[in-house]
């Protein structure tokens, strides 16, 4: 797909057709493929998401950790259990979606707690002023939070017939701008983005932390401007790199009987937020 900062009509056309080719043909997938592309997901997931925060990791020492369950030495516990913890809280966040459970203001709290174990208490809201190094923006204040964090909560219902992919970009973004917490509100806001891509069909995504300056101006463009654009195409365009693989998978699986027709349409029209 190529870059853009504003989602057309066709690209969202083209999104949708792999979305709904990958649902209606991924139980031909073996069980072990799924599970250990899974296993590779959650392992890329975690060190993206918590070596953007400063976790020094490597990609192979997460890997150690989660997946062959063996110890990292050289490390401060708290980096430990930011990996631990974040593979705790895709677990559950996985297990909700398995409910059909819709996003909301407990689940979040519960996302939180999972992440911050044996860190800080988590699931509880800041009542200190916070800044973020580096960006155009300061989060609000922990009276004006609350408000806000209440308004995102209760807005998130009504947003229904926002395309999925934009809606989980508003979501992250709407989310660590406001800041609710003290520590952890990027990996929450990240995490809870994947929720919503879950819940209606999509595959979760993993923001390269080589990517984090495109990925920080993106946020910054929402949280300065107001425009989520940048962001959403971004998330796009991610949703779009999973989608791929988990065809190519198929095709490699089903043969040529099942391939995808590969059709996309072309057409530049801007994208209308009523599709």
């Amino acid at each position: 797909m190529e870059s853009k900062y504003r989602l057309t009509s066709k690209d969202y056309e083209n999104l949708n057709r792999k979305r709904d080719y990958y649902l209606a043909h991924k139980h031909l997938l073996p069980p072990e493929i799924v599970s250990n592309y899974e296993t590779a997901f959650l392992v890329e997931y975690t060190h993206n998401s918590t070596a953007i925060e400063g976790n020094t990791l490597s990609l192979i020492e997460t890997k150690l950790l989660l997946e062959d369950k063996l110890s990292v030495g050289g490390k401060e516990l708290r980096e430990i259990y930011e990996i631990t913890n974040h593979a705790k809280a895709f677990a559950y966040v996985k297990r909700c979606v398995t409910e059909g459970r819709s996003l909301d203001e407990n689940i979040v709290k519960d996302i939180h707690q999972f992440l911050m174990e044996n860190i800080f208490p988590g699931g509880i809201y800041r009542n200190v002023n916070v800044r973020i190094t580096g960006a155009g923006f300061s989060p609000p204040s922990p009276n004006e939070m609350y408000i806000q964090i209440k308004n995102f909560f209760c807005d998130l219902p009504f947003r229904s017939d926002t395309p999925t992919i934009e809606l989980a970009a508003w979501i992250h973004a709407e989310f660590v701008r406001i800041h609710p917490f003290k520590d952890g509100n990027g990996r929450t806001s990240r995490m809870i983005m994947n929720y919503q891509l879950m819940l209606s069909g999509w595959q979760p995504i993993s923001i390269p932390k080589e990517e984090r300056l495109r990925y920080y101006e993106a946020l910054e463009s929402y949280a300065v401007a107001g425009d989520i654009n940048p962001f959403a195409a971004y998330v796009a365009e991610l949703e779009n790199k999973e989608l791929d693989n988990m065809i190519a998978m198929i095709e490699q699986v089903a043969g040529q009987d099942e391939a995808y027709d590969g059709q996309t349409v072309d057409d530049e029209d801007e994208w209308t937020p009523d599709i």
